[in-house]
C-alpha cells in the first residue's frame, strides 16, 4: 500500500478519534441539541408546524405570503454549519417556545388574537363598561385592563368626606362592592376563553379579586338560569327578597352599549347561591374558577418601593398574597395570574430600564421564596406568576423581554427545579407614560409607536399603547382609538411583523442582551449584600436608587443634553408651549352621588349579614386560616371599606419605614 494512502488513513483515524473525544465531552443534553439541529430546521421549512399546549394539538402555518408572493417565514432560522455555533445559539437564544425562551415562550403567536390590552377606568362602573365595549368592539378576543380610582386603590368606600368625595371616579373607576363588579364587566362572558381581564390593584387586591370571581360565578349562574327556563322563578325570588328589605332591585344606570347583551345584570343585589340549589351553585363555582382568564396586580413589594398604594403591613399583605395563591392551587385556578410582578411603576417613578428589570425580577424571586416557605409546590404556583414592564425609548428596552425570560427560565430550572411551564416568564408591557410630554402632544404618538415596535418585536404577551393626550388629561375616545390603531397597524399591516423573531441574529441585539443581563446580575449582588429585597427595603435602597436615576434623567432633560423633540429642542415657532386640555374628564356629581347612595342601600339591606361575615373573617385571620377563602363569602355582602377596616384590626396598617 502506498505511503500516502497509509498517511491518509491514519489522518482519518486520528480525526475520528478526535471526534469521539469531543462527543464524549458533550453532555447528553447538548449532544441531543447538536444531533437534532437538522430536524429542527426542517420543522420550520415544512408547510405546517404541529405542537401541543396543555395536551391540545395545534397546527400553525410556518410561512405567510406577501403581496409580491414572497413566502415570509414566521420563524427565521440561522444558517450555522459549525456545531459550536449551533450549540451556543441553542443554549443562549434558541427558537421561540424552547429553553431559555429568549425569543419567546410559545412556538408561535396566538392566531386571531392581537396582544392588545387597553387600560380604562373613569367615573362609575357603567361609564367604564361602555369604554370597555368601545375599545373591544369588533375584536375577536376581549382583553380588558382596569384602572381604579384612588378611593378604591386605598381600600376605601365612596363617602361625602372631603378627602374622599373629590376622588370618587376620577383617574379610575369607582368599585366598592360586588354589584359594581357585575356592572363593570357586564356583557363580557368572564368564563369565555377569549375574555381576559387585568386589574391594576394592589393593597386591596384580594377584595377586588373576590368581587371579580363572584361576578364571574354569578354570570354562569345566570346562563344556567336562562338555559333551564328558570328566569321567571328567579326574578320572583329576587323581587321577594327586595320587597322584604323595603328596597328596589338595583339596576345598571343609563343605556347599555350596543355590544352589551346584559350578561351579569340579572342577579344584581343577590348572589347565585340565594336563588339556586347548593349543589348546582357549587358545580357552577368549580367550573367558573377553572375557566376565568386574567391577572390581578397584587404586587405589594413594588408598592413599597415605588407606587405607594400600600394599606396593610407588609407582612400581612404578603400573607394575603400567599392565601390567594394557596386558594388558586386548591381550586385549580390555572388560567388566572395571582400576581403581576410589576416594573412599570418602578420605571414611572424614575428608574432606568436596568434597575426596573433587576428590581422586578428580584421581587419575583422573593415571592417564589415566600411561597416555597409556605409549603407550596413551585410547579403549582409558578404558572400563576406574571410580569408587567414599562417600555421606554432607551436602547435597553429593545431587549427587556429577552433578558427577563432568559434569567427567569435559568433560575427557575437550575435553582428551583421547576418544570417547563413554570420556567416561562409571561409579561404584559405598556408604553411609557413618563415619555409623554405636555408640549407638542401630537409627537407622543410617534414615541408610543416606536415603543410598541420594541415590544412587539420582543414577543411581549400583551401590550397597552398610551394615548397621546394622557400627558394632559384622561384619554378621549378619539385618542384611545389612535392608540389602539398603533398596534393594529404594526400587527396587521407592517410586513416584517409577519415574522415572529425579527430581532434574533442582530449583532447589536445580542450585544445589548449580554450587557443588560450582566448589569441585572450585578444589581442582584447589590441587593443580596443588603439582605435581599426585604432587607434592602428596610434601608429604602430601592427608593433611593429610583430617586437618583430620576434626578439624573430630569437634569439631562432640563439642560438639553438629553434631546426631546418639541420639548427642549426642535421647538415650534411659538416655542412649543404646554398644551392645555379643552376638557378635563372627571366623574360627574350624579355618578358620585349614585355611588354613595348605592353603597348605603347595600349596607342597609345586608346589615345583619355584614357583622357576622366580618367577625368570621377576623377569626380566620387570627386562627391562620385561608383569608381569601373567607373573602369569597365576605365579598358577597360587604363593601370594600368595611372589609379593609375589619382587616386593619387584625393585620395592621401600613407604616413607611423612616
Amino acid at each position: 500500500m502506498p505511503s500516502t494512502e497509509m498517511s491518509d488513513k491514519s489522518l482519518v483515524n486520528a480525526l475520528e478519534q478526535e471526534l469521539l473525544q469531543l462527543e464524549r465531552k458533550l453532555s447528553p443534553e447538548n449532544k441531543d441539541l447538536v444531533n437534532q439541529w437538522d430536524a429542527l430546521v426542517e420543522k420550520y421549512k415544512n408547510e405546517d408546524y404541529i405542537f401541543k399546549v396543555r395536551d391540545k394539538e395545534i397546527k400553525i402555518k410556518t410561512h405567510s405570503e406577501s403581496l409580491s408572493h414572497t413566502q415570509v417565514p414566521k420563524i427565521a432560522m440561522p444558517k450555522f454549519k459549525a456545531w459550536g455555533d449551533r450549540l451556543r445559539w441553542q443554549l443562549q437564544e434558541n427558537v421561540p417556545g424552547e429553553f431559555p425562551y429568549t425569543a419567546g415562550i410559545y412556538p408561535f403567536k396566538r392566531e386571531g388574537e392581537d396582544p392588545a390590552r387597553m387600560f380604562a377606568g373613569e367615573g362609575g362602573p357603567e361609564r367604564t363598561n361602555r369604554r370597555f365595549h368601545y375599545v373591544s368592539l369588533g375584536m375577536p378576543a376581549k382583553r380588558l385592563s382596569t384602572a381604579f380610582d384612588s378611593v378604591t386603590l386605598y381600600g376605601n368606600d365612596p363617602h361625602i368626606r372631603p378627602d374622599i368625595y373629590g376622588k370618587i371616579g376620577n383617574s379610575g373607576v369607582s368599585i366598592c362592592c360586588l354589584d359594581d363588579a357585575k356592572k363593570l364587566y357586564s356583557g363580557f362572558n368572564l368564563a369565555d376563553p377569549k375574555t381576559s381581564v387585568s386589574m391594576t390593584i394592589n393593597g386591596p387586591a384580594p377584595m377586588l379579586l373576590g368581587y371579580f370571581m363572584n361576578a364571574a360565578i354569578d354570570q354562569q349562574c345566570e346562563l344556567y338560569i336562562k338555559k333551564n327556563g328558570l328566569e321567571n322563578e328567579v326574578k320572583q325570588k329576587i323581587a321577594e327578597i327586595f320587597k322584604a328589605k323595603g328596597q328596589s332591585v338595583p339596576a345598571y344606570q343609563g343605556e347599555l352599549p350596543e355590544s352589551n347583551d346584559g350578561l351579569g345584570l340579572m342577579l344584581l343585589g343577590v348572589t347565585g347561591d340565594q336563588v339556586l340549589p347548593a349543589d348546582v351553585y357549587a358545580e357552577i363555582k368549580t367550573f367558573t374558577l377553572a375557566q376565568v382568564r386574567g391577572t390581578v396586580q397584587a404586587d405589594i413589594l413594588k408598592e413599597d418601593q415605588a407606587q405607594n398604594t400600600c394599606i396593610f403591613s407588609t407582612e400581612f399583605a404578603l400573607r394575603l398574597m400567599g392565601d390567594v395563591q394557596e386558594y388558586f392551587i386548591a381550586k385549580k385556578v390555572r388560567n388566572f395570574y395571582s400576581v403581576s410582578i410589576s416594573g412599570y411603576h418602578i420605571a414611572e417613578a424614575g428608574a432606568n430600564p436596568i434597575s426596573q428589570l433587576a428590581f422586578t425580577l428580584a421581587n419575583g424571586f422573593t415571592y417564589v421564596e415566600y411561597y416555597l416557605s409556605r409549603g407550596m409546590d413551585i410547579n403549582e404556583f409558578g404558572p400563576n406568576l406574571s410580569f408587567f414592564f414599562s417600555n421606554g425609548i432607551d436602547p435597553e428596552y429593545a431587549v427587556i423581554g429577552r433578558v427577563a425570560r432568559k434569567i427567569w427560565a435559568k433560575a427557575m430550572r437550575d435553582k428551583y427545579g421547576a418544570n417547563d411551564r413554570s420556567q416561562m416568564l409571561k409579561y404584559h408591557i405598556q408604553t411609557s407614560g413618563r415619555s409623554l410630554h405636555a408640549q407638542e402632544i401630537d409627537f407622543n404618538d410617534i414615541r408610543t409607536t416606536l415603543q410598541a415596535l420594541y415590544a412587539i418585536y420582543d414577543n411581549c404577551n400583551s401590550l397597552h399603547t398610551n394615548a397621546y393626550d394622557e400627558a394632559i388629561t384622561t384619554p378621549t375616545e378619539e385618542s384611545v382609538r389612535r392608540a389602539m390603531a398603533i398596534q393594529l397597524i404594526i400587527n396587521r399591516e407592517l410586513g416584517l411583523s409577519k415574522n415572529e423573531n425579527p430581532i434574533q441574529g442582530s449583532f447589536i441585539i445580542e450585544e445589548l442582551t449580554d450587557l443588560v443581563e450582566e448589569a441585572v446580575l450585578q444589581e442582584f449582588d447589590r441587593i443580596t449584600e443588603r439582605g435581599g429585597v426585604l432587607g434592602a427595603m428596610e434601608t429604602m435602597y430601592q427608593r433611593g436608587k429610583i430617586q437618583e436615576e430620576s434626578l439624573y434623567y430630569e437634569t439631562l432633560k432640563h439642560t438639553g443634553e438629553f434631546p426631546i423633540i418639541g420639548v427642549n429642542t426642535f421647538l415650534s415657532s411659538k416655542g412649543s408651549p404646554t398644551v392645555l386640555p379643552k376638557e378635563v374628564i372627571r366623574a360627574t356629581e350624579e355618578e358620585k352621588q349614585y355611588q354613595i347612595a348605592m353603597l348605603q342601600n347595600l349596607q342597609d339591606r345586608n346589615g345583619d349579614k355584614t357583622a357576622k361575615e366580618l367577625r368570621h373573617l377576623q377569626e380566620v385571620a387570627i386562627q391562620n386560616g385561608n383569608l381569601f377563602e373567607a373573602l369569597m363569602d365576605t365579598c358577597k355582602v360587604c363593601s370594600l371599606g368595611q372589609i379593609t377596616s375589619a382587616l386593619f384590626e387584625v393585620g395592621g396598617q401600613y407604616r413607611r419605614n423612616m
